[in-house]
């Protein structure tokens, strides 16, 4: 998986987005404060289609309409605004049309300025994009690889808001629980990804695992051209993948492993390769 999975593109013109705190809106008045803004809101470097090939399958997506716009368009947000969220959906579908085999997992966990209203917009896009794809809420220890394929079902939405239960296609934002360790050190991550394994329910829901590192105020005004990848990602991702090499997947084990800048080192590789522990397990057993 991906953390922040859009934001590979935020548009520096539009206005700081609502997800942020009244004093950086005034600051971001000034050009120059959009530009560090993007250096610090961009979490990947790669579009949802080049995700998808290079084997990401979870999707992290946080969204708000724009305040003051006519109408109920969403779009991407982390800080500031990123594509509008019908040209995402289009893109993933596109992929899902020519690879009838793959399931990508959706989660919608943030929503900034959206009254219900926005969020029936965005559900209904939801609906025509994917259509019959849409896997409907089931026991997850039933959804299988083989289950998908028999119902011709590609993706799973998880919805983080109460409308949710409206819609037999929309997963309620508790069957994938994604804690966050919100540290700068690599260590203390590491142990927040531990302990946090230990704790997962055994049975009843996915469970991801945020490989990541937030930065703090004082991270970004000590740091503020190099941006996150140079100041915190790329020192320790050495480190955070060999967690996930040492990982095993099951039951207790590792589900869904998300990182920023997902190409910087073999992260997708790493964490599919960990699949081949529960092929041999099987072959064991058999």
């Amino acid at each position: 998986g991906s953390h922040d999975s859009f934001s590979y593109w935020v548009d520096e013109k539009s206005p700081v987005g609502p997800d942020q705190a009244t004093a950086i809106k005034r600051l971001a008045r000034i050009s120059l404060v959009k530009k560090i803004m993007k250096k610090w809101s961009v979490t990947q470097n790669l579009t949802f289609k080049e995700q998808l090939e290079g084997g990401i399958r979870y999707f992290d997506l946080r969204v708000s309409s724009k305040p003051g716009e006519i109408g109920r368009e969403t779009y991407f947000i982390h800080g500031l605004f990123g594509i509008k969220v019908w040209d995402g959906l289009k893109e993933i579908n596109t992929f899902l049309e020519q690879h009838p085999k793959e399931v990508v997992f959706l989660d919608f966990n943030h929503f900034y300025a959206m009254d219900d209203s926005h969020h029936y917009f965005l559900i209904n896009r939801i609906r025509s994009v994917f259509g019959s794809k849409l896997c409907p809420i089931e026991c997850v220890e039933y959804v299988t690889l083989q289950y998908m394929w028999e119902k011709k079902h590609q993706v799973l939405i998880f919805y983080h808001y109460p409308l949710c239960q409206e819609y037999s296609f929309l997963w309620p934002g508790n069957k994938m629980p994604a804690p966050w360790a919100n540290t700068t050190n690599v260590h203390k991550l590491l142990q927040f990804l531990e302990t946090t394994l230990e704790e997962r329910s055994r049975y009843g829901t996915f469970h991801v695992s945020q490989a990541i590192l937030t930065p703090r105020v004082k991270t970004i005004a000590r740091h503020l051209i190099r941006g996150l990848k140079n100041t915190l990602v790329h020192r320790n991702l050495p480190m955070i993948l060999n967690w996930v090499k040492a990982q095993k997947p099951g039951v207790m084990g590792v589900n869904i492993i998300t990182s920023d800048f997902v190409e910087l080192v073999d992260f997708a590789a790493t964490v599919i390769a960990l699949n081949d522990l529960l092929l041999e397990e099987d072959e064991s057993a058999t």
